[in-house]
Parts: C-alpha cells; sequence; structure tokens
C-alpha cells in the first residue's frame, strides 16, 4: 500500500513510509507536517521562554527577589528542558508523530496560564514561580519529540532543509514572545485580561501594564495548534522500544556530535535566556554604579548616559540566530554541514573573544559606557549569528552520520543535553563570573573547531559530512 492510499484511509499509522523512494514518497503529506509541527513548535517555544521575558521585570512589578534568585528562575526551564529532553527523546517510536505533537502542544496550556495568573499580582512565594519555571520547560523538551520525528518524513538530501526551517522557525518563537511581550504588556486593549500592575522605571515615571497579557495571548493558538496536530497529522512506522533506542551510545559520533551542539544551541539557548538580564545588570539598571534606587527616585550616577532597556534588544539576538538557522540550511544541503560547523566554530571564537572587552563597563564617563554597550551588544549578536550557522549544520551532519531511526535518537540526545544550556550558563555566570565563563566559552569553541575539522570536515574525514 502506498502511503498516499494509507493516508486517505484515515488511520494514524503509515503502514508503509521510504522517503528515499521518489516513487512511493507522498511528498504533501511530509510537507503537510513540517508545517504543523512547526507551528506547534513556535508555540513551544515560547512556553520554553516566555519566562525569560517576564523574569527582568519581576522586580519593577512589586516582586524583591535578589539578583541571584533571579538568575536560577531565568536558569530553571533551561535545567528543566535538558531533563524532559532525555524523555521526549525515545517517545517519537513509541508514541508516533500524532499523539506526541498533540499531547505535548496541550501541556503547554498550563505553565503559560500560570505565569500570566503570577504575573497579575506580586504576590506568588518564590518556590511556586520555581515550579512555573520548571513546567515552561515542556516547551523546550518537546524539542527532542518534534525533529526525530519530522526527520522521518524527508529524504536524506532535504532534511538539512526541512530541520533547518523547522527549528528556525520554532527557535523564532523565542524572538516572538521577547518582541511582543513590552508591546502587549502595555496596550490598554488588552484591559480585560485582568487587574493591571505599575511598573517602577528608573528616572522614569511609572508606566501602567498588563504583564499576565504576556501568556495570555498565547492560550488562544496553543489549544488551535493541539487541535491541528491532532486532526491533520500522521505517524511513520519506525517503532523501537527505550532499549532498542539507546543502541546511539555504542556509537563515538554521537558523543562528538553532542559536543558540537552544545558549543552550537547550547549558546544559542543559553544566552537567549540570560541576554536580558546581562543587558540589565551590566548596563541597565542592575548596575549599582549606574543606577541607585527605583522608579522616579532612581539617581543615574554617570550623567549623559541613556539607560538602555533590556527590552528594545534582548529579542535580536534570537531573531538573528532563529534567521540564521533558516537561512543557512539550504547551503549545509548543497555543500555538506561540517564545513559550515567549522564556520560556526570559528565564528564563535572570534565574537566571544570580542564580547569579553565589552562586560566589564567603563562607568567613568558616559561615552566610555556607551562604547561598552555597543561592544557588548554587536559581539552578542555576533555569538547569536554564528550558532544559528551551526544550529542549521550540525542537524545536517546527523542524519548523513547515521542510519534514519539512530538520527532522530542522536538528534534528540544531542538536543536534550544543548537544552541544559539557559541553565547551565545561569549557573556558570552567577558560580563563575561572566568574564570567567565567556572565556569557558572561547576554550571550548576551540576544541569544537578542532573536532570538526579531524573527525568530520578535512580530506579523508572518517566520517565526511
Amino acid at each position: 500500500m502506498s502511503a498516499t492510499e494509507d493516508t486517505r484511509s484515515g488511520k494514524e499509522w503509515l503502514t508503509s513510509w521510504n522517503p528515499e523512494d521518489e516513487a512511493t514518497w507522498d511528498k504533501r503529506l511530509a510537507w503537510q507536517t513540517l508545517w504543523i509541527t512547526t507551528f506547534t513548535l513556535t508555540m513551544c517555544f515560547v512556553t520554553w521562554f516566555l519566562p525569560s521575558a517576564i523574569i527582568p521585570k519581576l522586580n519593577a512589578i512589586g516582586y524583591t527577589f535578589s539578583k541571584s534568585e533571579l538568575y536560577w528562575l531565568a536558569a530553571t526551564p533551561g535545567l528543566a528542558a535538558g531533563l524532559l529532553r532525555l524523555v521526549w527523546m525515545v517517545l517519537p517510536p513509541i508514541m508516533g508523530t500524532r499523539k506526541m505533537v498533540a499531547a505535548t502542544t496541550l501541556l503547554l496550556f498550563f505553565p503559560v496560564l500560570g505565569w500570566g495568573v503570577r504575573s497579575m499580582s506580586p504576590t506568588a512565594p518564590y518556590w511556586e514561580l520555581l515550579v512555573l519555571a520548571f513546567l515552561a520547560g515542556i516547551g523546550g523538551g518537546a524539542f527532542s519529540g518534534f525533529m526525530p520525528s519530522t526527520s522521518y518524513f524527508f529524504p536524506k538530501r532535504m532534511q538539512g532543509t526541512a530541520l533547518g526551517l523547522q527549528a528556525g522557525i520554532g527557535n523564532f518563537g523565542v524572538s516572538l514572545v521577547q518582541l511582543l511581550t513590552p508591546w502587549v504588556i502595555g496596550t490598554g486593549m488588552l484591559w480585560w485580561m485582568g487587574q493591571s500592575q505599575h511598573m517602577k522605571v528608573p528616572g522614569k515615571p511609572d508606566v501602567e501594564v498588563w504583564y499576565q497579557a504576556a501568556s495570555f495571548v498565547y492560550l488562544p493558538f496553543i489549544l488551535i495548534g493541539a487541535w491541528i496536530a491532532w486532526r491533520y497529522l500522521k505517524s511513520v512506522p519506525i517503532k523501537a522500544n527505550i532499549k532498542q533506542q539507546f543502541d546511539i551510545f555504542r556509537n563515538q559520533d554521537t558523543w562528538w556530535m553532542t559536543i558540537l551542539y552544545i558549543m552550537t544551541f547550547g549558546t544559542f539557548s543559553g544566552l537567549s535566556a540570560q541576554f536580558g538580564l546581562l543587558l540589565t545588570n551590566l548596563y541597565g539598571s542592575g548596575n549599582p554604579d549606574i543606577v541607585q534606587g527605583a522608579g522616579q527616585t532612581a539617581q543615574l550616577l554617570v550623567p549623559g548616559y541613556a539607560v538602555p532597556d533590556a527590552a528594545a534588544y534582548v529579542f535580536l539576538g534570537p531573531l538573528i540566530g532563529a534567521g540564521a538557522r533558516v537561512a543557512f540550511a539550504p547551503l549545509t544541503d548543497r555543500m555538506g554541514g561540517a564545513i559550515w560547523t567549522l564556520v560556526s566554530g570559528i565564528g564563535l571564537i572570534g565574537s566571544i573573544w570580542y564580547t569579553i572587552g565589552g562586560l566589564t563597563p567603563d562607568t567613568s564617563s558616559a561615552a566610555t559606557l556607551s562604547a561598552g554597550f555597543n561592544q557588548f551588544l554587536w559581539g552578542m549578536l555576533a555569538i547569536f549569528l554564528f550558532s544559528g550557522i551551526g544550529n542549521a549544520s550540525t542537524f545536517k551532519q546527523m542524519p548523513m552520520i547515521f542510519q534514519p531511526r539512530q538520527a532522530g535518537g542522536v538528534i534528540g540526545w544531542t538536543a536534550a543535553i544543548a537544552a541544559f544550556g539557559p541553565f547551565l550558563f545561569g549557573i556558570g555566570l552567577t558560580t563563575l563570573g561572566v568574564v570567567p565563563f565567556y572565556w569557558i566559552g572561547v576554550a571550548w569553541a576551540v576544541m569544537c573547531v578542532a573536532l570538526t575539522w579531524w573527525r568530520y570536515a578535512r580530506p579523508g574525514a572518517p566520517m565526511k559530512s
């Protein structure tokens, strides 16, 4: 029975599916699956990074958490995503695409609703916000199930483009939540979503906001995504129990690709979650050498310096990273993934090195402070660019190195480990300090460049990909 005939039968599981056979491959079903899972994955990333858009402003709307508590709160979705990806990575062959995507999307409703309710009134205990931050990690965990299951639907020659589009557009969910949040919370037309709050802005009049709207606005789209997934998705007959899926760990390339994906997606996710706090604490109102006090009584200690609003910048990094993943995915199909992973690593070495110079603000004058801010901002955007390129290239390499079921498992596993990025970045920045942690990033990228060249990119490489 062909894939098309099986699709028309209305059954969830296709009886046969071989995308490498052009005669039977149902191209329409493959692309339909891609667009549905991409929409739901975008909602997953919105959920995962929703806390990162809210946490930097918690104290401004009435909470009184310390810097360390805020860093831990921002790091928790990353910890949850990493742990939950270890669960989601084994689900595609067990549950199938339809059940897994629909059920996961529906689960997003609960943490998004919770953040909305608890943003409405600044009375939630810290532990409760930690629980909500952990539940938001469901959105991050889903990646390790969605991506492998989508890879089953496409031939190897197109997997770089397909996975690049899905992951890249899904990653836009990070920028979406960070870009829309400042606009949504300040729009009076959403007054019906609950009571407003007064946000205290240093040196400026208090601003009336509806912070719960940043969460509530996504709830209808989450429900729509769950329904569409249940109604239209099919499942490819690739089945394996958990024990069978663990054979990927006997292949050394599983571990090498994990190291490389930590460099790319670990950096992207980690900095996406911490960008706002970094900017605020280095060059914004969180730096006591720049601003003392809060609200209208705040005192600017550097005359003439324009204190940047993190909300005006934090969406740019994830936007650039996600855009790079989409734009470079077709190039990886044409040129191979390894060469672009090499470019990614070299670019990260240079951009992280450059950014380190902007991590120690010079508060002697407004000019020096502004110059440092510009170096920090442009360096961070370059880091996001090269991490996005590497995100596309590594996902091209994995289907070329492994057979289909193993490739799906490796994609899920590497994504699970790299999803710890927000957690590890939060812990590293808090315990080691900003500058030492960035130097570790340089060393890691150097190691990854050497590994990529020797194992995958050089002439005669053992696993040319």
